[in-house]
């Protein structure tokens, strides 16, 4: 992870302790935790219009940036109990999308990798 997140890591593993609660936070428990906070999230977009969700008032700002924040927590924990490097993850993920959606291909066309139709399967996955 880098410098920042592993700050953030340290904080949220500091804080966990000295509650004892890093005894309750296994992978399966901070992925569900994440899962609800990702709900909690959405709670604050439903049934608005696309120009409403990207209109929010301050106070609604800041209830969204506190879901975030649960949702960035509880990953960047997630990642820690998995010794996964998030930010490397992320590097992979970037690179196999770029593969799957070659932006002369896809440019402007939101349809997944297997709706294209292509001979090329590079687009489904299946290469």
């Amino acid at each position: 992870m880098s410098d920042s997140l592993d700050q953030l890591n340290a904080r949220l593993l500091a804080f966990a302790r000295e509650r004892d609660w890093e005894q309750f936070h296994s992978p399966k428990n901070l992925a569900m935790a994440l899962a609800g906070e990702a709900g909690e999230l959405l709670e604050h977009f439903q049934w608005l219009s696309e120009q409403q969700s990207a209109e929010l008032s301050a106070e609604k700002k800041r209830q969204v940036a506190h879901e975030l924040a649960d949702i960035l927590n509880y990953l960047v924990r997630l990642a820690e109990r998995l010794d996964i490097d998030l930010l490397a993850a992320a590097d992979e993920k970037i690179a196999i999308n770029a593969a799957r959606y070659p932006a002369d291909k896809v440019r402007g066309d939101a349809r997944r990798a297997s709706e294209y139709g292509d001979e090329d399967t590079s687009l489904d996955g299946s290469a």
